[in-house]
């Protein structure tokens, strides 16, 4: 099968845009900028460009990592589909129901001496390995789906679309250091928004499961 734009590319940036304006990812991205705020302006502009690409980057590896170790998988990928479509309708619900603390576990990978640092490649890969509580599931529920798109560059890709518009919202706040009030603001008025993220939940298990019923991995393995 091949995977349309708008899994491949859409989805992934829609994904990222998404976490941005979770709450506790946004209170996150307030350290960033706190970090850079002494920064000349084309310094700035320098870190956020360095920052973006190596928490991409990182982001993208995790795709292709789980896509490589879902190939050897591929004689179980409809039960796969089936298995995340469950998943993915379960966190839905938990969404929709107001009980989603029950999933938000915050994954963190990076060294703390990353977390404090100033230069924006550490700070980077710092972000990249640490995943905040409420983004958790977008980003599991999308590497879920890379990981059945069968090529490790269609996974690398599509985790490094979502991790680059998951900070591409960045940019202008680094700029223009002012608008941090408001990035703080909006973070307080999207804490009732998680029926949202439950809605998109619910599609994507539906279609997930969809696919698992009525797809032949053979016609998209290349097998």
């Amino acid at each position: 099968m091949d995977y349309s734009l708008q899994t491949l590319v859409i989805l992934p940036i829609a994904l990222g845009l998404l976490g941005f304006i979770e709450p506790c990812t946004i209170g996150e991205h307030l350290v960033f900028l706190d970090t850079q705020k002494e920064r000349p302006k084309v310094q700035k502009i320098k870190a956020v460009v360095i920052f973006l690409v190596t928490r991409s980057f990182v982001a993208g590896l995790f795709g292709a990592l789980i896509t490589f170790l879902g190939q050897s998988l591929i004689s179980l990928q409809t039960g796969i589909w089936l298995v995340f479509g469950l998943i993915y309708l379960a966190i839905g619900v938990l969404f929709l129901t107001g009980k989603a603390g029950a999933i938000k576990h915050r994954i963190d990978l990076a060294p703390k001496a990353w977390k404090t640092a100033q230069n924006p490649f550490y700070l980077g890969l710092a972000f990249g390995f640490n995943i905040p509580a409420c983004a958790a599931p977008i980003l599991f529920g999308l590497l879920g789906l890379a990981a059945t798109t069968g090529s490790v560059l269609a996974g690398f890709g599509m985790m490094f679309l979502f991790g680059l518009f998951l900070s591409l919202p960045l940019v202008p706040f680094a700029l223009f250091p002012g608008l941090s009030r408001h990035l703080e603001s909006m973070a307080q008025k999207l804490k009732k928004t998680g029926w949202i993220i439950g809605v998109v939940f619910i599609v994507l298990g539906l279609w997930s499961i969809w696919f698992g019923l009525y797809v032949d991995p053979k016609n998209w393995s290349g097998t």
